[in-house]
């Protein structure tokens, strides 16, 4: 079974929790996190430990809207 690549995401999509996976030297590298912005060709998403990872538009080659990460176990909500 082959997984088809698809970027699936817009500038429409900021403030929503997305999935990125892009070309970099040497192979592929992913980013989950929220997209808090996406101009003049490059996306910046926010991972939940707050890094702000810097996305050239052009080397992604997939991306999707996943929905919010399920509480741990163990964890109370507040």
């Amino acid at each position: 079974m082959v997984a088809r690549l698809v970027i699936a995401i817009t500038s429409q999509d900021i403030g929503a929790r997305i999935t990125t996976r892009r070309r970099v030297p040497g192979g592929f590298r992913d980013a989950v996190g929220i997209l808090v912005s996406w101009a003049d060709g490059v996306l910046e998403v926010r991972k939940k430990d707050g890094t702000l990872v810097t996305i050239p538009e052009e080397s992604l080659v997939a991306a999707m809207v996943v929905p919010a990460a399920p509480p741990r176990p163990g964890r109370m909500q507040q």
